[in-house]
């Protein structure tokens, strides 16, 4: 039956709604999954884009080479050489302790390192490469690689590792480089990520240290693929890093490892500057350690006995350490009160051998004095009495301003581990820091280099630098950063009156070159080569008046300990000079006895850049100096020798 148009023209309406309903329906779900098509593919490409390629591409930071380091000849000091290591990514690996139990199977790896890899892992993201073991030979890295399957996660690398070819001669100096630490991260703000690394080498001591930034160099980059499980299957690229930049310092080798050669069986320093341009020649500490020990990664049993040797091996004497400059600073005193006038050249001082201080006897080292005597004997002789006269003239403040003139009491800016201050007294200082006022006595004590008063032999070493060229020397350590030279340490004229320092000068020639200097035994006997010095001992403990009359006053009775500190002070050749060296022999006794014989050897070494012939020594000396160059001989590393008769 038909129906009605009224019903077919209603049904027609029903419909027509019905599909705009459906069809505007359709058409917004078309509009919302446009909209987020183009959100997806063009607004948030890249996010996603990087979640993916995050499922089959790792990238890994590729640690640069460090710079090398090189002498003033060009020979290499701090090296690298090809380290190979085998490394785990945790997240790769699946079972941990399973991949490792197969690795052991195939090389050897010691338990301790295997601890210290699984420790490591636990403090570090899943994604980081930790080293399990280091410096493995081919045929462990062979070995890994062909069961490479078998090991997921396991990889084995060929990276650097740093060498100090010489040994000992220049810990003190170079320094040396180990894994950085957490302690490292906690005390140095560095967001170099390459320091997120397990076991990247960073400066610990010394020149590594001081200038880690210039030699560490910035890191590369590598993105790898990798499958399903996460195994590598190819390298896409790779970006290599910059490389540390190369650093040669004024060190010269060969001297250097005479000099801590000829220290050898003592507790020591001993500093060379070249009075031309401020250059260190040789800044050598005995005993020494051998920085390799360090990199490697240290036994308990070296570590402790380097630790606990009284002689402090890991102490660089040179630079760090500090003691009352004794006789050496003789000469400040002098120069002070004659700079200020209150001092002629010629006038003399009367010494019976004490000079009594409101009640306090000081004694001079003579017991009969030096009867009447004026400054060039009293700096040839070393008469004490004469310099508790003329500093309470001139008085401590004038005293410690020429000191720092001359370089004592100041921190010089070294890339070097701990470059002591020392100390230069003055009322200011012992009022502010000790709370007290200062006396006469003290004044009395810093006029022959105790009391307060202290100096490292680097500080001795420019002062008496100072004093032979009249010109405000300043050490330098670095010569050339990747080529570029560094400025000269040879700075302006002291402003001193010449005529003052042409006396003191002609004093310390006499110390060496008159028969009744006080190192006239250690003189230079070559024309042209001749040195000036200045001998020096500071007491360790005071003697007191009950040891004086029971005849305990030589070093020899005493232990080790409490016997004076031995210092000389020298430069040459006496006219222009080039040479300045500061020596002390820690308890060593009398400064010409025990140290003026190191700085007459070192710095005939300096001047002739090797052996210096046996007429230059005195004849009754010959016979033991040529022994003791063929010990030293035997004692200087193969490389070092040939590198000397080049």
């Amino acid at each position: 039956m038909k129906r009605p148009p009224k019903d077919i023209i209603a049904s027609s309406r029903t419909i027509s709604r019905r599909a705009l309903v459906v069809g505007a329906s359709q058409i917004a779900i078309m509009a919302v999954l446009g909209w987020r098509m183009r959100s997806m593919q063009v607004e948030h490409a890249d996010e996603f884009r990087l979640l993916a390629e995050e499922n089959r591409i790792n990238i890994r930071l590729l640690p640069p080479s460090r710079g090398l380091v090189f002498d003033r000849n060009g020979i290499a000091i701090a090296d690298n050489e090809q380290n190979y290591r085998v490394v785990m990514v945790r997240e790769d690996a699946g079972d941990v302790g399973e991949v490792l139990a197969r690795l052991t199977e195939i090389v050897d790896i010691a338990p301790d390192d295997l601890a210290r890899a699984m420790e490591e892992m636990q403090r570090r993201s899943p994604f980081v490469p930790v080293t399990i073991a280091e410096r493995l030979t081919w045929e462990d890295v062979a070995k890994i690689n062909l069961n490479t399957p078998a090991l997921p996660g396991i990889s084995a690398e060929v990276g650097q590792s740093r060498v100090y070819p010489w040994g000992a001669d220049l810990a003190h100096v170079v320094g040396y480089v180990g894994p950085v630490s957490d302690y490292d991260l906690s005390r140095i703000d560095d967001q170099d990520p390459l320091l997120q690394i397990p076991k990247f080498q960073i400066g610990k001591t010394g020149a590594e240290n001081k200038l880690e930034h210039t030699l560490r160099g910035s890191a590369g980059h590598r993105r790898i693929e990798v499958n399903a499980v996460g195994r590598v299957m190819r390298e896409l690229d790779r970006q290599e890093g910059d490389a540390g930049k190369d650093v040669q310092l004024t060190i010269d080798n060969r001297l250097q490892t005479y000099a801590q050669a000829r220290l050898d069986g003592e507790s020591a320093g001993v500093v060379v500057i070249d009075l031309e341009n401020g250059d260190l020649r040789a800044i050598a500490s005995a005993p020494s350690f051998d920085p390799n020990l360090f990199v490697r990664g240290i036994s308990v049993t070296d570590w402790t006995g380097l630790n606990e040797d009284k002689y402090r091996p890991l102490s660089a004497k040179a630079v760090q350490g500090t003691y009352p400059p004794g006789s050496t600073f003789k000469m400040v005193t002098a120069l002070a009160a004659m700079e200020d006038g209150v001092l002629a050249a010629d006038e003399t001082v009367y010494c019976p051998g004490y000079t009594d201080v409101y009640g306090i006897r000081f004694h001079c080292w003579k017991n009969g004095g030096h009867g009447n005597i004026d400054l060039h004997d009293s700096l040839k002789q070393s008469c004490d009495c004469y310099y508790y006269e003329i500093a309470q003239r001139v008085g401590i403040d004038k005293m410690a301003a020429m000191a720092r003139k001359l370089g004592l009491g100041i921190r010089h800016d070294l890339p070097l581990s701990a470059v002591a201050s020392g100390l230069a007294p003055d009322k200011e200082w012992k009022s502010s820091v000790r709370g007290e006022d200062w006396r006469i006595g003290d004044t009395v004590n810093a006029s022959i280099g105790q009391g307060y008063v202290l100096a490292s032999p680097l500080q001795l070493a420019v002062m008496t630098a100072r004093i032979a060229t009249g010109h405000e020397i300043t050490p330098r350590l670095v010569r050339l950063i990747d080529g570029v030279e560094q400025p000269s340490g040879r700075g302006e004229s002291l402003g001193l009156n010449e005529n003052t320092l042409r006396r003191v000068r002609a004093a310390m020639v006499d110390v060496c070159n008159n028969r009744r200097g006080t190192a006239y035994g250690t003189r230079i006997l070559t024309q042209g080569y001749e040195m000036a010095g200045k001998s020096g001992t500071s007491q360790v403990r005071r003697i007191t008046a009950e040891e004086r009359a029971a005849g305990v006053t030589r070093n020899e009775d005493l232990p080790w300990e409490r016997r004076d500190h031995a210092l000389f002070v020298s430069y040459a050749p006496i006219e222009n000079p080039r040479y300045a060296v500061a020596v002390i022999v820690e308890h060593g006794g009398g400064g010409s006895s025990a140290a003026a014989p190191i700085a007459r050897d070192v710095i005939l070494q300096a001047q002739y850049g090797g052996a210096p012939p046996l007429d230059a020594y005195p004849a009754n000396q010959r016979s033991a100096i040529e022994q003791q160059q063929r010990r030293i001989e035997a004692r200087i590393p193969m490389g070092a020798k040939a590198q000397s008769r080049a």
